[in-house]
């Protein structure tokens, strides 16, 4: 019989968050984003939810859409209150098993990817031809 932490047992190892990409303050629809931990990759449109597996490592997510540079954010787990409680009830082997698949932690619920419309070159201006000794405008 494996032994369960009791925030596996609560929570599970999966968490649902929202992703949301901004442009100017405003909601930015129709980006790709993909989500990485050292549990796994994700990918979600935004704006849209998405399931990733609960890590203690921090939760990286790139962002894209045509015209936009790419958003770039990351967010931190924290640890869940319950984790704690774990230690008194459920022993330091339950502690240990939700620290290891991740259980005891948590990523934030709504998660804010800011983007900036992409730069464009515009053709720089010609310089024009002036003569030796001609005045210059």
């Amino acid at each position: 019989m494996p032994i369960a932490g009791c925030a596996s047992i609560v929570d599970g190892t999966n968490q649902t968050l929202s992703v949301q990409t901004t442009a100017a303050g405003q909601s930015l629809a129709g980006a790709q984003c993909a989500l990485k931990s050292n549990k796994g990759t994700w990918f979600v449109n935004t704006p849209g939810t998405v399931t990733v597996h609960r890590a203690y490592d921090n939760l990286n997510i790139k962002c894209a859409k045509a015209g936009y540079q790419p958003g770039i954010a990351t967010v931190a787990s924290s640890t869940k209150g319950m984790a704690f409680g774990n230690v008194l009830f459920g022993g330091v082997i339950g502690a240990g098993v939700d620290m290891a698949d991740g259980a005891a932690y948590n990523y934030p619920k709504l998660i804010k990817v800011p983007m900036q419309p992409a730069v464009t070159a515009s053709a720089a201006p010609t310089a024009a031809t002036v003569k030796p000794g001609q005045p210059v405008d």
